[in-house]
């Protein structure tokens, strides 16, 4: 999953820059290239909220999920970096070039890893020192709030940082640093906050829309991201899963599922939030929020049944 997140969302990036650039062109529009890959920075992450829950009611197995959810957590940190390094250069705070980013990217991306790795072995060490469920919820809260606060502070990505600590409390951390009364408390009480931030987020990309502009040639810049979303995330999906055909065995359906499962969400309105306030920054968001609403509401009802459907097709092949 991790060649997903990076691989992909680069491909994704550059393929969805390239067609905002003829699409905005073809209209009338006025955006350069550096523009055009902000915006295929902050709408390639997706978001595995409604989707992985879809697909648990569907049946899908476990292992599948967490491939779904793994790489969308990666992503979206990916993403962010990319957002980051590429707002810079539009906006005239950096020199632009490849080779440039290439190397913030990595320093960028290694400083993550790190960070999350020494934030997660501390919370581990604390953890396996205690035997009381209270105070182990508390001290992976700690993990989150300070490990992100200290990311923020040093200029590094805070999600990608907190997805790799996250990963080693939720393997090493669950089988060695707690017990089983330990576990089903930090895993209830974890599973709850994310149902409620999952709702507030939600929420909030439904009041967003008064942040929309209703100009016909805007709108249907938005509409023209949609198909192009979508190809850029096959494409994307696509070369990941080629160079590693060989060496791992995907199942059944895996191609479909991550491309059609791959919604857009609270990230990349965030994101586009963030913008330069402008007309540029209208035109991003509204590309941005129409994206995203198509995201949630065809491809997020239609899932599950694309999920039923290979099922089925799977048990056929197998009897």
């Amino acid at each position: 999953m991790s060649l997903l997140a990076t691989v992909g969302v680069v491909i994704s990036t550059l393929v969805v820059g390239a067609g905002f650039r003829l699409a905005t062109w073809l209209l009338g529009f006025e955006v350069s290239w550096l523009w055009c890959l902000v915006f295929g920075a902050l709408i390639s992450p997706t978001d595995p909220v409604a989707v992985v829950g879809i697909l648990g009611a569907a049946g899908t197995s476990p292992v599948f999920e967490a491939k779904i959810a793994g790489e969308s957590l990666f992503n979206d940190g990916v993403g962010v970096v990319l957002f980051t390094i590429l707002l810079a250069a539009a906006t005239g705070a950096e020199q632009f070039s490849f080779g440039h980013a290439g190397e913030l990217f990595l320093l960028e991306a290694g400083g993550d890893v790190l960070l999350g790795l020494v934030v997660g072995w501390l919370g581990f060490l604390m953890m396996r020192s205690v035997e009381e469920h209270n105070i182990e919820i508390l001290i992976t809260l700690s993990i989150v709030m300070g490990g992100y606060a200290l990311a923020e502070r040093l200029h590094i990505s805070g999600p990608i940082a907190m997805a790799v600590a996250g990963l080693l409390i939720g393997n090493r951390g669950v089988r060695m640093a707690m017990s089983e009364r330990t576990r089903g408390h930090l895993l209830g009480f974890w599973s709850l906050l994310d149902e409620i931030l999952s709702s507030v987020l939600f929420l909030i990309i439904g009041l967003e829309v008064v942040a929309v502009d209703g100009d016909a040639a805007t709108l249907l810049v938005g509409a023209l991201a949609i198909p192009l979303v979508l190809a850029a995330r096959a494409l994307s999906v696509a070369v990941p899963l080629g160079l590693l055909a060989r060496l791992v065995r995907f199942e059944p359906g895996t191609y479909p599922m991550l491309v059609w499962g791959g919604l857009r969400g609270g990230i990349s309105i965030a994101l586009a939030l963030s913008l330069p306030s402008g007309a540029l920054q209208d035109l991003l968001l509204t590309a941005t929020y129409i994206v995203v609403v198509f995201s949630v509401a065809v491809q997020g009802t239609t899932v599950g049944l694309a999920a039923r459907r290979l099922l089925r097709a799977e048990q056929v092949a197998a009897t």
